[in-house]
């Protein structure tokens, strides 16, 4: 029923495993790796065609700094914080009203409201693309951070409610009922006993969402227009040229757009996957 581990695996599958896994890491990781040496490689390599061999003169500080002073991109920077952070902070709070509704009150259509918080992740989003942009031009909120912000609350919410209202319904029941006879309100039994014990969900959820949100570039392509509320996502591709495309300064700032995700994971690992982990076992 279970996959069997790798200890108990025959010798020959468990060494050919072993051999692959580095294999189809450097695979993986290579893209990554012609990104980093772009962004510190010279104009002069990349025009003679050189991506590969390692770089002869080191421009870090040149493509780095160019790619800040004389691109707009610390304004794409700070588009993406003021999308980003209340984005994860209002998908947040909501889906855990949401969720904290659907695991512990019974109430008639509490099992519809879930099938609809689930079927809305199963919905492809470019078939939105036209209605949510007719409805961003309607109530003027087309070409703003505040449409942006709108509609990643409303998107991240549906998947947000149903990540919680699983980790919720784990709880102990008897001491939310604990809590009601001892006279507690249901704000007071939210904000004092659930939300403090779903604390490694809530991190974990924030991550996700973090990235997702901060990725983003369908939603910043269709909703924003020109540099004003554009996220770094767009600006990154802004940075390519009309006639030639300086692809270090493009790569550079390529690694500028991954870093706060990249950071932000690091710095959560320990929550995220005592998030992603929390209830598999007892005791």
């Amino acid at each position: 029923m279970y996959p069997l581990p790798v200890e108990r695996w025959k010798p020959l599958n468990r060494t050919l495993y072993k051999l692959s896994l580095p294999i189809a890491l450097v695979i993986w990781l290579l893209p990554m790796l012609a990104v980093l040496l772009t962004s510190i490689r010279s104009s002069d390599e990349l025009s003679h065609g050189d991506y590969w061999t390692w770089p002869r003169h080191f421009a870090l500080i040149d493509n780095y700094g160019a790619a800040l002073t004389q691109t707009p991109m610390l304004h794409y920077f700070a588009n993406s914080v003021l999308i980003t952070v209340p984005s994860v902070l209002g998908a947040i709070v909501l889906a855990s009203m949401a969720g904290f509704a659907l695991a512990t009150y019974r109430f008639p259509g509490n099992t519809a409201v879930l099938f609809a918080f689930v079927a809305g992740n199963f919905v492809p989003i470019q078939i939105l693309m036209i209605p949510v942009r007719d409805m961003a031009l309607k109530f003027g909120l087309f070409n703003t951070v505040w449409a942006m912000v709108i509609f990643h609350v409303s998107f991240q919410t549906g998947f947000c409610a149903l990540f919680l209202r699983n980790f919720i319904k784990q709880l102990p029941f008897e001491l939310i009922e604990a809590a009601r006879v001892e006279g507690a309100s249901e704000w007071t039994v939210y904000w004092q006993i659930v939300l403090p014990l779903i604390r490694p969900a809530l991190a974990a959820l924030g991550i996700l969402v973090f990235t997702f949100v901060w990725n983003d570039y369908f939603w910043a392509l269709c909703l924003t227009q020109g540099d004003e509320a554009a996220p770094i996502t767009v600006g990154v591709a802004a940075l390519k040229g009309q006639w030639t495309t300086a692809w270090n300064l493009v790569a550079a700032g390529s690694v500028l757009a991954a870093l706060p995700s990249v950071l932000m994971f690091f710095a959560m690992q320990k929550h995220f996957v005592a998030g992603l982990t929390f209830g598999a076992s007892k005791g």
